[in-house]
Protein backbone atom coordinates (compact mmCIF):
# COMPACT_ATOMS: atom_id res chain seq x y z
CA UNK A 1 0.00 0.00 0.00
CA UNK A 2 2.77 2.42 0.93
CA UNK A 3 4.61 1.67 -2.30
CA UNK A 4 1.46 2.32 -4.32
CA UNK A 5 0.99 5.67 -2.58
CA UNK A 6 4.60 6.59 -3.26
CA UNK A 7 4.12 5.90 -6.97
CA UNK A 8 0.86 7.89 -7.20
CA UNK A 9 1.34 11.09 -9.24
CA UNK A 10 1.36 14.32 -7.27
CA UNK A 11 -1.14 16.95 -8.24
CA UNK A 12 -0.02 20.39 -9.37
CA UNK A 13 -1.78 23.75 -9.65
CA UNK A 14 -1.88 26.09 -12.60
CA UNK A 15 1.21 28.22 -12.88
CA UNK A 16 -0.69 31.51 -13.03
CA UNK A 17 -2.41 30.67 -9.74
CA UNK A 18 0.92 29.73 -8.15
CA UNK A 19 2.53 33.03 -9.20
CA UNK A 20 -0.43 34.93 -7.72
CA UNK A 21 -0.22 32.91 -4.47
CA UNK A 22 3.45 33.88 -4.21
CA UNK A 23 2.37 37.53 -4.34
CA UNK A 24 4.34 38.19 -7.51
CA UNK A 25 1.46 39.34 -9.71
CA UNK A 26 -2.19 38.83 -10.55
CA UNK A 27 -3.31 35.81 -12.55
CA UNK A 28 -3.91 38.06 -15.55
CA UNK A 29 -0.37 39.43 -15.31
CA UNK A 30 0.96 35.90 -14.88
CA UNK A 31 -0.71 34.83 -18.13
CA UNK A 32 0.90 37.80 -19.90
CA UNK A 33 4.34 36.94 -18.52
CA UNK A 34 3.98 33.28 -19.48
CA UNK A 35 2.83 34.20 -22.99
CA UNK A 36 5.89 36.44 -23.38
CA UNK A 37 8.27 33.70 -22.22
CA UNK A 38 9.25 35.56 -19.04
CA UNK A 39 8.66 32.65 -16.63
CA UNK A 40 10.85 29.58 -16.21
CA UNK A 41 9.83 26.39 -14.41
CA UNK A 42 12.73 24.12 -13.44
CA UNK A 43 14.88 25.96 -15.96
CA UNK A 44 12.46 25.59 -18.87
CA UNK A 45 10.32 28.28 -20.47
CA UNK A 46 6.80 27.86 -19.12
CA UNK A 47 3.68 27.48 -21.25
CA UNK A 48 0.10 28.64 -20.79
CA UNK A 49 -2.01 26.47 -18.51
CA UNK A 50 1.00 24.60 -17.20
CA UNK A 51 0.51 22.80 -13.86
CA UNK A 52 3.34 23.03 -11.35
CA UNK A 53 4.18 21.04 -8.23
CA UNK A 54 4.76 22.77 -4.88
CA UNK A 55 8.53 22.14 -5.04
CA UNK A 56 8.94 23.41 -8.62
CA UNK A 57 11.65 26.02 -9.10
CA UNK A 58 9.96 29.09 -10.56
CA UNK A 59 11.98 31.99 -11.92
CA UNK A 60 10.62 35.28 -13.23
CA UNK A 61 12.88 37.06 -15.71
CA UNK A 62 13.87 40.70 -15.19
CA UNK A 63 11.72 41.79 -18.15
CA UNK A 64 8.63 40.91 -16.13
CA UNK A 65 9.55 42.91 -13.05
CA UNK A 66 10.63 45.86 -15.22
CA UNK A 67 7.24 45.84 -16.96
CA UNK A 68 5.53 45.62 -13.59
CA UNK A 69 7.44 48.59 -12.22
CA UNK A 70 6.03 50.67 -15.08
CA UNK A 71 2.45 49.97 -13.98
CA UNK A 72 0.79 52.94 -12.34
CA UNK A 73 -1.25 53.13 -9.14
CA UNK A 74 -3.36 56.24 -8.55
CA UNK A 75 -4.72 57.50 -5.23
CA UNK A 76 -7.85 59.55 -5.83
CA UNK A 77 -9.96 61.58 -3.40
CA UNK A 78 -13.33 60.59 -4.83
CA UNK A 79 -16.18 63.11 -4.49
CA UNK A 80 -19.85 62.21 -4.06
CA UNK A 81 -21.61 61.46 -7.35
CA UNK A 82 -18.96 59.29 -9.02
CA UNK A 83 -19.05 55.50 -9.18
CA UNK A 84 -15.93 53.45 -8.53
CA UNK A 85 -16.22 51.17 -11.55
CA UNK A 86 -18.13 51.35 -14.82
CA UNK A 87 -20.51 54.28 -15.42
CA UNK A 88 -24.07 53.50 -14.35
CA UNK A 89 -27.44 55.26 -14.11
CA UNK A 90 -26.03 58.38 -15.72
CA UNK A 91 -23.18 58.74 -13.22
CA UNK A 92 -19.59 59.01 -14.40
CA UNK A 93 -16.83 56.65 -13.35
CA UNK A 94 -14.23 58.09 -10.99
CA UNK A 95 -11.50 57.33 -13.54
CA UNK A 96 -12.60 60.41 -15.56
CA UNK A 97 -11.02 62.53 -12.81
CA UNK A 98 -7.56 61.16 -13.65
CA UNK A 99 -6.59 64.09 -15.81
CA UNK A 100 -3.35 66.09 -15.75
CA UNK A 101 -5.18 69.16 -14.48
CA UNK A 102 -6.46 67.25 -11.44
CA UNK A 103 -3.04 66.05 -10.31
CA UNK A 104 -2.32 67.30 -6.79
CA UNK A 105 0.29 70.05 -6.84
CA UNK A 106 2.01 68.46 -3.83
CA UNK A 107 2.37 65.02 -5.45
CA UNK A 108 5.97 63.97 -4.74
CA UNK A 109 6.16 61.31 -7.45
CA UNK A 110 8.53 61.99 -10.37
CA UNK A 111 6.30 59.97 -12.73
CA UNK A 112 4.97 61.56 -15.88
CA UNK A 113 1.30 61.10 -16.71
CA UNK A 114 0.77 59.18 -19.96
CA UNK A 115 -2.29 57.69 -21.72
CA UNK A 116 -0.66 54.24 -21.47
CA UNK A 117 -1.39 54.33 -17.73
CA UNK A 118 -5.09 53.78 -18.48
CA UNK A 119 -4.49 50.34 -20.04
CA UNK A 120 -5.85 47.69 -17.70
CA UNK A 121 -6.54 50.30 -15.02
CA UNK A 122 -9.18 49.23 -12.51
CA UNK A 123 -10.38 50.18 -9.02
CA UNK A 124 -8.94 48.00 -6.24
CA UNK A 125 -12.03 48.09 -4.05
CA UNK A 126 -15.22 50.11 -4.18
CA UNK A 127 -16.45 53.33 -2.64
CA UNK A 128 -20.18 54.03 -2.83
CA UNK A 129 -21.49 56.76 -5.12
CA UNK A 130 -22.62 58.78 -2.09
CA UNK A 131 -19.32 58.35 -0.22
CA UNK A 132 -16.07 60.29 -0.46
CA UNK A 133 -12.44 59.60 0.28
CA UNK A 134 -9.54 57.42 -0.75
CA UNK A 135 -10.03 55.30 -3.86
CA UNK A 136 -7.20 53.24 -5.38
CA UNK A 137 -7.04 52.63 -9.12
CA UNK A 138 -4.21 50.45 -10.34
CA UNK A 139 -2.60 48.59 -13.23
CA UNK A 140 -0.54 46.55 -10.77
CA UNK A 141 -1.82 43.07 -9.94
CA UNK A 142 0.21 43.01 -6.72
CA UNK A 143 -1.70 46.03 -5.43
CA UNK A 144 -5.06 44.61 -6.51
CA UNK A 145 -4.35 41.28 -4.83
CA UNK A 146 -3.23 42.97 -1.60
CA UNK A 147 -6.41 45.04 -1.41
CA UNK A 148 -9.13 42.81 -2.82
CA UNK A 149 -7.64 39.31 -2.94
CA UNK A 150 -9.50 36.50 -1.19
CA UNK A 151 -7.02 36.47 1.68
CA UNK A 152 -6.70 40.27 2.00
CA UNK A 153 -6.83 41.57 5.54
CA UNK A 154 -5.88 45.17 4.82
CA UNK A 155 -7.58 47.66 7.13
CA UNK A 156 -9.83 50.38 5.73
CA UNK A 157 -10.65 53.32 7.99
CA UNK A 158 -13.78 55.47 7.64
CA UNK A 159 -15.23 58.58 9.30
CA UNK A 160 -18.99 58.13 9.46
CA UNK A 161 -21.53 60.83 10.38
CA UNK A 162 -24.78 59.34 11.64
CA UNK A 163 -28.23 60.21 12.97
CA UNK A 164 -30.32 58.06 15.33
CA UNK A 165 -33.25 56.79 13.27
CA UNK A 166 -34.76 53.69 14.92
CA UNK A 167 -37.92 54.09 12.80
CA UNK A 168 -36.10 54.97 9.58
CA UNK A 169 -34.67 58.31 8.40
CA UNK A 170 -38.15 59.61 7.50
CA UNK A 171 -39.90 58.20 10.57
CA UNK A 172 -40.54 59.70 14.01
CA UNK A 173 -37.84 59.93 16.65
CA UNK A 174 -34.91 60.97 14.46
CA UNK A 175 -32.07 62.54 16.49
CA UNK A 176 -29.49 64.59 14.55
CA UNK A 177 -27.56 66.26 17.39
CA UNK A 178 -26.04 64.55 20.43
CA UNK A 179 -26.52 61.15 18.80
CA UNK A 180 -23.99 59.40 21.03
CA UNK A 181 -26.06 60.18 24.13
CA UNK A 182 -29.19 58.41 22.84
CA UNK A 183 -27.66 55.35 21.17
CA UNK A 184 -27.81 52.30 23.47
CA UNK A 185 -24.42 50.80 24.34
CA UNK A 186 -25.45 47.44 22.91
CA UNK A 187 -25.73 49.03 19.45
CA UNK A 188 -22.03 49.85 19.47
CA UNK A 189 -21.25 46.34 20.70
CA UNK A 190 -23.21 44.84 17.80
CA UNK A 191 -21.44 47.07 15.29
CA UNK A 192 -18.13 45.79 16.61
CA UNK A 193 -19.11 42.14 16.38
CA UNK A 194 -22.32 40.19 16.02
CA UNK A 195 -23.95 41.44 12.80
CA UNK A 196 -24.51 39.46 9.61
CA UNK A 197 -25.07 40.65 6.04
CA UNK A 198 -26.32 38.48 3.20
CA UNK A 199 -26.58 35.57 5.66
CA UNK A 200 -22.84 35.79 6.36
CA UNK A 201 -21.42 36.82 9.75
CA UNK A 202 -19.22 39.91 9.56
CA UNK A 203 -15.65 39.97 10.76
CA UNK A 204 -14.97 41.93 13.96
CA UNK A 205 -14.70 45.69 13.37
CA UNK A 206 -13.24 48.59 15.31
CA UNK A 207 -16.02 51.11 15.97
CA UNK A 208 -15.71 54.13 18.28
CA UNK A 209 -17.25 57.56 18.73
CA UNK A 210 -15.09 60.46 17.52
CA UNK A 211 -17.65 63.07 18.58
CA UNK A 212 -21.38 63.00 19.42
CA UNK A 213 -22.39 62.70 15.73
CA UNK A 214 -19.49 60.83 14.17
CA UNK A 215 -18.16 57.27 14.36
CA UNK A 216 -14.80 55.86 13.30
CA UNK A 217 -14.96 52.44 11.60
CA UNK A 218 -11.98 50.20 10.80
CA UNK A 219 -12.89 47.18 8.66
CA UNK A 220 -10.90 44.33 7.13
CA UNK A 221 -13.58 43.40 4.60
CA UNK A 222 -15.70 45.30 2.10
CA UNK A 223 -19.19 44.06 1.40
CA UNK A 224 -21.46 46.24 -0.72
CA UNK A 225 -22.59 49.31 1.26
CA UNK A 226 -21.39 47.50 4.36
CA UNK A 227 -21.17 50.38 6.83
CA UNK A 228 -24.52 51.87 5.82
CA UNK A 229 -26.22 48.48 6.18
CA UNK A 230 -24.48 47.80 9.51
CA UNK A 231 -25.71 51.12 10.88
CA UNK A 232 -29.26 50.56 9.64
CA UNK A 233 -29.28 47.20 11.43
CA UNK A 234 -28.86 48.95 14.80
CA UNK A 235 -31.11 51.98 14.21
CA UNK A 236 -28.57 54.45 12.84
CA UNK A 237 -28.66 56.22 9.47
CA UNK A 238 -25.47 57.36 7.69
CA UNK A 239 -25.51 60.95 6.43
CA UNK A 240 -21.83 61.19 5.54
CA UNK A 241 -19.06 58.66 4.93
CA UNK A 242 -15.40 59.31 4.13
CA UNK A 243 -12.61 56.74 3.72
CA UNK A 244 -9.39 58.18 5.16
CA UNK A 245 -6.99 55.23 5.18
CA UNK A 246 -6.27 51.97 3.38
CA UNK A 247 -3.62 49.94 5.18
CA UNK A 248 -0.62 52.23 5.67
CA UNK A 249 -1.71 54.74 3.03
CA UNK A 250 -3.52 57.86 4.26
CA UNK A 251 -5.83 60.19 2.36
CA UNK A 252 -4.07 62.99 4.20
CA UNK A 253 -4.37 66.44 2.65
CA UNK A 254 -5.18 65.19 -0.85
CA UNK A 255 -7.95 67.58 -2.03
CA UNK A 256 -11.31 66.24 -3.14
CA UNK A 257 -11.42 65.50 -6.86
CA UNK A 258 -7.62 65.36 -7.13
CA UNK A 259 -5.16 62.47 -7.36
CA UNK A 260 -1.55 61.50 -6.81
CA UNK A 261 0.64 58.50 -7.61
CA UNK A 262 1.46 55.79 -5.10
CA UNK A 263 5.08 56.55 -4.22
CA UNK A 264 7.96 54.07 -4.55
CA UNK A 265 8.31 52.29 -1.23
CA UNK A 266 4.76 53.23 -0.20
CA UNK A 267 2.87 50.03 0.56
CA UNK A 268 -0.54 49.08 1.83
Amino acid sequence: MAAAEALAPREGIRLNKRLAELGLCSRREADEWIARGWVLVDGQVAHMGQPVLPDAQIKVLPQATSAQDERATFLLHKPVGYVSGQPEDGHEAAVVLLQPGNRWKDDLSPRRFTPAQFKGLAPAGRLDIDSTGLLVLTQDGRVARALIGEDSGVEKEYLVRVVWAPNGPQGPGVVEQGVQAVVPAECLARLRHGLSLDDQPLKPAQVDWLNPEQLRFVLTEGKKRQIRRMCEAVGLHVVGLKRVRIGNVLLGKLPQGQWRYLLPGETF
